[in-house]
C-alpha cells in the first residue's frame, strides 16, 4: 500500500529532495553524513553521484568497500487523530521518502570535476534569474585545494525503494479532513498538497 518501486518516480523524488543522509558501516560501527545527491539515468541504469569530505569517517568506510545507504526525506507531518472525523483513532506521521542502497565507486579527477560542474549548475539554475555560478570561476589553485579535500562517489543502486504514506488506509472523507487541517498549519502544506494530488 505504501511501498514505491517505480524507478522513474523515485528518481524524480530524489531530484526534488536531493539532500540525503549517506550511511555506511566500518569496523562494526554505523556511520552517517549528509550530502546533496545528483540522480541520473532511468530504469535499471539509475546512478547517484555525491561527494563527501575526504576527512569524513563515512568516506573512509566507502573507500574500504562498505556499500552505501542513501535516505531522502520529502515532505512530512504529524497527523492528529482528531482530524479523521472518526472515533478510536491514533496519531501517526505522513511522509514521503526514498532509500537507495548499493556499492559505490570513487570518481577520478576528471569525473569529479564534471560532477562539481553538474552539481553547481543543478542548484544554481533554481536561483534564476541569477547568473549561474560554475566552478570554472574559481582559480586553478582554489579548485586544486577543493579537489584535495573531497572525494566524489558514484552509486549504482541495487535497491531503490520509496514510501508514500498519505493515509491511503483511511476513507476518502478522513483523508480530506487530514488535508484540510494540514493546510491550516505552515509546516503541513506540502504534505497536504501531496495528499490532494493523490486523491485528484
Amino acid at each position: 500500500m505504501f511501498l514505491e518501486t517505480d524507478p522513474g518516480l523515485l528518481v524524480r523524488r530524489i531530484a526534488e529532495h536531493p539532500f540525503a543522509v549517506i550511511a555506511a558501516v566500518r569496523d562494526g560501527r554505523a556511520l552517517a553524513v549528509h550530502s546533496p545527491v545528483i540522480p541520473s539515468g532511468e530504469g535499471e541504469d539509475v546512478r547517484l553521484r555525491f561527494h563527501l569530505s575526504a576527512a569524513n569517517a563515512v568516506t573512509a568506510a566507502l573507500l574500504d568497500g562498505s556499500p552505501a545507504l542513501a535516505v531522502f526525506t520529502g515532505p512530512h507531518a504529524y497527523i492528529s487523530p482528531d482530524w479523521y472525523g472518526m472515533d478510536d483513532q491514533v496519531p501517526t506521521w505522513n511522509y514521503i521518502s526514498v532509500e537507495a542502497e548499493g556499492p559505490v565507486t570513487r570518481l577520478d579527477e576528471t569525473d569529479t570535476r564534471q560532477f562539481l560542474h553538474d552539481l553547481s549548475v543543478t542548484f544554481e539554475n533554481a536561483l534564476a534569474p541569477k547568473p549561474v555560478w560554475t566552478p570554472d570561476k574559481m582559480t586553478p589553485a582554489r579548485m586544486d585545494a577543493l579537489l584535495r579535500g573531497i572525494v566524489a562517489f558514484d552509486m549504482v543502486p541495487t535497491r531503490l525503494e520509496g514510501i508514500t504514506k498519505l493515509n491511503q488506509n483511511k476513507p476518502a472523507s478522513a483523508r480530506a479532513g487530514v488535508a484540510e487541517n494540514l493546510e491550516m498549519t505552515k509546516s503541513g502544506v506540502p504534505i497536504a498538497a501531496a495528499m490532494r494530488r493523490m486523491d485528484s
